[in-house]
């Protein structure tokens, strides 16, 4: 089905349930469908035809049916809202305000690719580069790194980052960063995440004794909660780091090179079960 942040009408979610069911099951239906949002099949019809609007009524049904909690769910709402809002002002404010909600753009990892997790100074590199302005001096990217690196391994992350294309030369001689963030799936891949978490959550631990306090804000909490309070966590984890990203994309003059680390975990069992 559609994602929904691929989308600027609600209805093309809609639609794309409705076909993604017929396809699965060809005998589905709009009169199956509106039952399920106490609509009958001709007024459904028009929907997604685009020629009518849900009721307000029907709009958490909808969210139910599509699966929709969280932001997605908010992201719907703006979207109904921006459809049925009368002036070109305001449906402009709610698209802003959905548009908000989306996730940065992420550049998916080919196998090759996964190089880039090897070791950590190879994504700080690249961060590196913007920082200076795609300069490419290594000795100064080695001295400059936290703790800092050898030539050699500032020489190899940026061809690695050449190689993979999440930097590419400019007319002037430097580099520019192509995409901005970075996702990884399957098995082989996860791993490879793994060990690039394990290596910036020890750069953490080192930091407490390497780096002055007000050039950090390292913090932990213990808590005690149910599964509803553990979910909903995650959740908002998740969130926040949406957020991070996005705060980072408006960030118009970089002077430094962070490492974000988020770490939600176990610390007692319960009914012989870790958690």
């Amino acid at each position: 089905m559609t994602n929904f942040s691929d989308v600027a009408d609600y209805r093309d979610l809609l639609k794309s349930y409705y076909e993604q069911r017929k396809k699965e099951m060809p005998f589905y239906s709009y009169r199956m469908m509106g039952d399920k949002l106490g609509l009958d099949s001709s007024y459904l019809y028009r929907v997604l035809q685009k020629k009518q609007h849900l009721p307000a009524h029907v709009i958490p049904a909808a969210k139910e049916l599509l699966d929709f909690d969280g932001r997605s769910a908010e992201y719907f709402d703006l979207l109904v809202a921006a459809g049925v809002a009368k002036s070109a002002d305001k449906k402009a404010e709610l698209m802003a305000k959905a548009v908000a909600l989306r996730d940065v753009e992420r550049h998916s990892l080919q196998q090759a690719e996964l190089k880039l997790l090897e070791n950590w100074w190879i994504p700080a590199v690249r961060a590196y580069l913007e920082l200076n302005g795609g300069i490419v001096n290594i000795k100064k990217i080695a001295k400059d790194l936290c703790p800092p690196i050898t030539e050699e391994q500032a020489a190899e992350a940026i061809e690695i980052l050449k190689e993979v294309g999440l930097v590419k030369n400019v007319a002037s001689g430097r580099l520019a960063l192509t995409d901005a963030h970075l996702t990884v799936s399957g098995q082989e891949k996860s791993a490879a995440v793994r060990h690039f978490q394990k290596q910036v959550l020890f750069l953490a631990s080192e930091a407490l004794d390497s780096v002055p306090v007000n050039e950090r804000n390292i913090s932990t909490l213990t808590l005690s909660v149910d599964q509803a309070c553990f979910d909903d966590l995650g959740e908002m984890l998740r969130e926040f780091r949406r957020l991070v990203q996005k705060r980072v994309d408006e960030s118009k003059r970089p002077d430094r090179v962070m490492q974000l680390s988020m770490a939600f975990y176990p610390v007692a069992k319960t009914n012989g079960k870790v958690g």
